[in-house]
């Protein structure tokens, strides 16, 4: 039997329950602004992605990779929501 898919679903399933509620947090503290370190962590993930030998290590870091990019888009898509109400906004003293 080969376990590498549902390994790969598991780690798929972890890392982008992580990214939810660290979204949430990057844009109540801090707002957009460190928007560019997902894009430069998720470049290094990917670089590292492609020069591991395990299948499994190259395979979560490639989601782990893709998960980073693709919540730059969500860090400005939370501003909006927090604009819109729907998640609360920071008061600043």
């Amino acid at each position: 039997m080969n376990f590498l898919g549902l390994a790969v679903g598991l780690c798929s399933f972890l890392i982008i329950g992580l990214f939810h509620p660290l979204v949430i947090k990057t844009e109540y503290h801090t707002g957009t602004r460190y928007w560019w370190l997902f894009l430069l962590v998720g470049i290094a993930a990917a670089i590292t992605a492609l020069l591991v030998e395990s299948a499994l290590l190259s395979s979560v870091l490639g989601v782990f990779a893709f998960c980073c990019w693709w919540s730059i888009k969500e860090l400005f898509e939370q501003r909006k929501r927090v604009e819109r109400g729907w998640f609360p906004k920071k008061n600043d003293k």
